[in-house]
């Protein structure tokens, strides 16, 4: 049955079942041990939500195609490929939300950052009250979440914890600690209904062409496509703006071990969503594009825990499995 994805701020029984279902998985053993991806240390089951945080990291260090410089173009960032991949992801995971709240109508909620620019400060946001997502770590530069249904407390064995993260090098790197935010440190502001509206704006004062196109040439962190501009490294802002304003742990390869990161990434799906409205369900670059782009083509499969059942084409139209309640 197809779902609706609903404002997590508005709807407060889609919040109330989030945080309920983050914890079933959280708690739940998945079928897979940390030596099935190489994990240092004894062997021990990987919980299903972290499973998740591991799948997210491999995109990140999987040149695509292989052979290449993954901070070029990865698995899941940089390059066309960001928002298919990211929406499998987001589909895998609501399905197990399903399966553990025992509810085959719960969509993941989002997280609309565009409204919490007219607070003056975001960080007031509703969502990071103790009733939603709970607030920063201790100021200045942020630490351990204290407050929220994410709060750490260290003698408690079912509180919620961060046991896989990453280095640098993007190992998978085994952890018990609680999780991190400094809201606001690094970027003051999340993104506003203007920026969401430019992305929409095809006819802009410079006849640039490729505000109307899904992703432009050179195909990675220098595109002028609407891809690029949503993702955020043309200008920077959007996506990454929001990940840098969390901070700590949003700002690692490792950033699904914070809830806000479904809500964050859901917003980025229908912003996208939106645009397809507006524009057509379009995706490039074609089959036809040099293989240097294999990974990131119309047809090619999109390397997630799905194997080669997903390609950017098989997903462009989600409307069998979900709706929005509400476009951009």
């Amino acid at each position: 049955m197809a779902v609706v994805r609903k404002n997590i701020l508005k709807d407060t029984a889609a919040r109330d079942a989030y945080i309920s279902g983050v914890k079933l998985l959280k708690a739940e053993d998945s079928t897979f041990s940390t030596t099935d991806f190489g994990i240092a240390g004894p062997p021990a089951p990987v919980r299903t939500y972290d499973l998740f945080v591991i799948w997210h990291i491999l995109a990140m260090r999987t040149s695509v195609p292989p052979g290449g410089d993954p901070d070029i173009r990865n698995a899941a960032h940089r390059g066309p490929i960001f928002l298919p991949w990211h929406r499998v992801m987001l589909s895998l995971m609501e399905a197990n939300f399903q399966r553990a709240l025992g509810d085959p109508s719960f969509g993941l909620p989002y997280w609309d950052w565009t409204q919490d620019t007219e607070l003056g400060d975001p960080k007031d946001s509703a969502i990071w009250k103790p009733s939603c997502m709970g607030g920063s770590g201790p100021a200045p530069f942020g630490g351990t979440v204290a407050d929220g249904p994410f709060a750490f407390n260290e003698a408690d064995p079912d509180t919620f914890r961060v046991r896989i993260t990453t280095n640098s090098s993007l190992t998978l790197v085994r952890t018990s600690r609680g999780l991190r935010r400094a809201l606001g440190v690094d970027a003051p502001n999340v993104p506003s209904k203007a920026d969401v509206d430019a992305l929409f704006d095809v006819s802009p004062p410079t006849g640039d062409p490729a505000l109307a196109t899904y992703d432009f040439s050179p195909w990675n962190v220098d595109s002028t496509g609407f891809r690029n501009r949503l993702e955020g490294f043309n200008p920077f802002g959007l996506h990454n703006l929001v990940h840098v304003f969390i901070g700590r742990d949003m700002g690692l390869a490792s950033s699904p071990n914070d809830p806000a990161f479904y809500l964050h990434h859901c917003n980025v799906d229908r912003v996208w969503e939106g645009w397809m409205d507006r524009n057509g369900r379009n995706y490039l670059p074609d089959q036809s594009a040099p293989q240097i782009l294999r990974g990131h083509r119309l047809k090619d499969p999109i390397v997630s825990p799905l194997g080669s059942a997903a390609t950017p084409e098989t997903v462009l139209d989600p409307t069998a499995l979900y709706s929005y309640d509400l476009l951009p």
